[in-house]
């Protein structure tokens, strides 16, 4: 499996609809959404699957024309293209081929899912790839790698009953080692307050480079610190010494109608010639930001507001999935 900075094809959305995930808010998080495409559309193709032509035109409203940007008939019945969608490897010829993860919506958190169960395999068979069937359900979110073979994975999602009953740890291995090429497997723990994906890693830990990683610190006043500390531990302990581990800071607390809402820096996604990053507003975004610019010197930062994304749930890496090249 190619790590995320490497070169792509493109980068596939399914453009936000959903008023039970969005009951106020959407239209402010489709704005987000369209500054973010425009900046990604400078440096590769982006797909964006829409309901219908007449979804096509809204979106395009907002997004603008771009000989980079298209639109496909391919609807969903929510957002998060990182988890419905393709997640695309390389087979032993080194030809691209796209996994199908046998979605169910976080455990069967939010029916109906039957439309976006079938997005995987026709977002292969729009760019002409073969679909693998995995045998497991999964999510894109919950998979980082570093293109090398090492994954960071939590067993809070993949060893989940609601997901796999039944699945433990070696047989999960086993499995990431023929589908995703996986060699070195590292379980991390922990979950963000407010996260209903019961733990995604990739607002936990994320590569930046084949042995660079960024994560939260575990500040004095976050939910489920201990977590974090523990990640840090095992991150340590279980990776080759020539390593480096990156400290972030987390974002300060977004809430909505009286609950804390999952908002993390890690959420941030790795286009050709940007990385998108995810911001709340405060000093936190300028040295997230900061960090980015640092870690990716190569590409330019660009802070996209997800103060109402996030009441989704979710950020801009979550809505998202790239294709490599």
């Amino acid at each position: 499996m190619p790590a995320e900075w490497e070169p792509h094809l493109g980068t596939w959305f399914s453009w936000p609809h959903n008023r039970d995930t969005w009951p106020t808010g959407l239209e402010s998080a489709e704005r987000a959404l369209a500054l973010g495409i425009q900046l990604l559309a400078e440096g590769e193709r982006v797909y964006v699957n829409v309901l219908s032509d007449d979804h096509a035109r809204h979106v395009r409203n907002l997004t603008g024309s771009h000989d980079n940007l298209e639109f496909v008939t391919l609807p969903t019945n929510d957002a998060w293209c990182r988890d419905h969608g393709a997640t695309w490897v390389y087979d032993a010829s080194g030809h691209r081929l796209a996994i199908s993860w046998n979605y169910n919506a976080w455990g069967g958190k939010y029916p109906p899912f039957d439309l976006d169960r079938k997005v995987a395999a026709r977002m292969a068979a729009h760019v002409g790839d073969p679909v693998e069937h995995a045998g497991i359900t999964f999510e894109g979110g919950a998979i980082e790698t570093n293109g090398a073979g090492v994954i960071l994975t939590t067993a809070s999602c993949l060893l989940n009953p609601n997901r796999n009953p039944g699945l433990y740890a070696a047989r999960a291995e086993a499995l990431l080692e023929r589908v995703l090429g996986a060699r070195h497997i590292v379980w991390l723990g922990g979950e963000l307050e407010g996260d209903d994906t019961d733990g995604h890693i990739d607002n936990l830990a994320r590569f930046t480079n084949e042995t660079t990683i960024v994560y939260p610190m575990a500040a004095n006043d976050l939910p489920h610190r201990d977590g974090f500390l523990e990640n840090r531990d095992i991150l340590s302990r279980c990776l080759p010494s020539h390593f480096l581990l990156r400290e972030a800071p987390h974002p300060d607390p977004v809430h909505h109608a009286g609950v804390r809402l999952p908002a993390s820096y890690m959420n941030f996604y790795i286009g050709n010639g940007h990385v998108l990053m995810p911001a709340y507003g405060g000093e936190k975004d300028e040295i997230m930001q900061e960090l980015l610019a640092e870690l990716f010197p190569d590409r330019e930062i660009a802070p996209i507001p997800c103060v109402e994304i996030i009441r989704g749930l979710g950020a801009v890496h979550c809505l998202s999935q790239q294709i490599p090249r």
